[in-house]
């Protein structure tokens, strides 16, 4: 009977960890002035949309780490390709918004691209890999977003 307490817990600290991380970042590196001055291609969404997509997409991230850890625990293959993604997805941030660097946000989204997609072709876990679907196409999207502001700004 305490395993599916003790499974219950482990999913919220996941939620915790992914949601509270991803919402730190957000907090301490805004887009600001420099992003609002950049142009913009036309498919750029408004920027309310952002907040409430990744709160969706650090759910589901949360869910598939979860997932995976039953599965296989702290330390297997499959769950540190999700901390890949994981390091990768939390950095982009800093390096996009907060030190600018446009170039070197894009080299860090398309590697959060393939881990994903790697992510994607090797868990066995059939509801993280359905939490990784909308992950990845927003994922390719921002890289497209990323790709054209780095266009059309320099």
């Amino acid at each position: 009977m305490t395993r599916p307490l003790n499974e219950k817990l482990a999913l919220g600290i996941f939620i915790l960890i992914v949601v509270g991380m991803g919402a730190l970042i957000g907090l301490m590196i805004r887009p600001g002035e420099w992003y609002a001055s950049l142009t913009k291609p036309p498919f750029n969404p408004p920027n309310w949309v952002f907040g409430p997509a990744w709160m969706i997409l650090y759910v589901l991230i949360a869910i598939a780490g979860w997932k995976t850890w039953k599965a296989e625990g702290l330390s297997g293959a499959r769950m540190k390709i999700w901390y890949g993604q994981m390091i990768l997805n939390w950095l982009w941030t800093p390096v996009f918004f907060g030190l600018h660097a446009m170039a070197f946000g894009l080299v860090i989204i398309l590697g959060l691209l393939v881990v994903i997609s790697y992510f994607l072709v090797r868990t066995r876990d059939r509801v993280a890999r359905l939490c990784f679907v909308p992950y990845a196409l927003w994922v390719a999207f921002a890289s497209t977003l990323n790709s054209s502001l780095l266009l059309l700004n320099n």
